[in-house]
């Protein structure tokens, strides 16, 4: 299943990956991500906060959780044109060099934004958090379908360590600030 793709591999595909391009195996630095936060830059306000427990010592089973959850976003978070994300992970007894994430939004197939992001080196059995700040598309035109079909909207977030990829999570999100439409 796993598949041999660098940096420059992500941004040619076109649509959303329905499988995932690595598998947990190639995890085998134990990076475990423990809390997602998006807060809006201009208000402050937190927009989405997920938060996994955390165990006492840092994880060295290579678990790790392979879809990032359910985004339900407030109303008041459709005017934003600036996000703020803080991510928490944990590295396990290898150190991580050139540690980069790709991601890639979509509404059904159409790609909304690509984030790329360089998170550099982190040490062997560390806690780390990295914070990012960037502008989000203008959805103005897509606003009304991306309302009215909840999920739909969705990630791929892909890991890699020495232009190798070894992690892949996908996350779906809503717009309708709760989780009722899903159903």
């Amino acid at each position: 299943m796993s598949l041999t793709l660098n940096p420059e591999d992500i941004p040619i595909k076109a649509s959303r990956d329905d499988n995932y391009l690595c598998s947990p195996e190639d995890n085998i630095y134990n990076v475990s991500f423990s809390c997602f936060k998006i807060r809006d830059v201009v208000s402050g306000a937190v927009i989405l906060d997920i938060k996994k427990l955390q165990p006492t010592e840092i994880q060295q089973d290579g678990e790790e959780i392979r879809d990032a959850g359910l985004g339900y976003f407030p109303e008041s978070n459709r005017e934003s044109t600036g996000d703020h994300k803080v991510q928490s992970f944990t590295v396990g007894s290898k150190a991580l060099s050139r540690f980069h994430l790709i991601e890639r939004h979509f509404y059904r197939n159409l790609l909304l934004k690509t984030f790329d992001f360089e998170i550099g080196f982190c040490i062997p059995h560390s806690r780390n958090t990295c914070e990012h700040i960037y502008c989000l598309p203008d959805l103005d035109s897509n606003i009304g379908t991306m309302i009215r079909n909840p999920f739909e909207t969705r990630s791929d977030s892909f890991y890699f360590v020495n232009n190798k990829l070894m992690m892949h999570h996908k996350a779906e999100y809503s717009f309708t600030g709760t989780d009722s439409s899903r159903e």
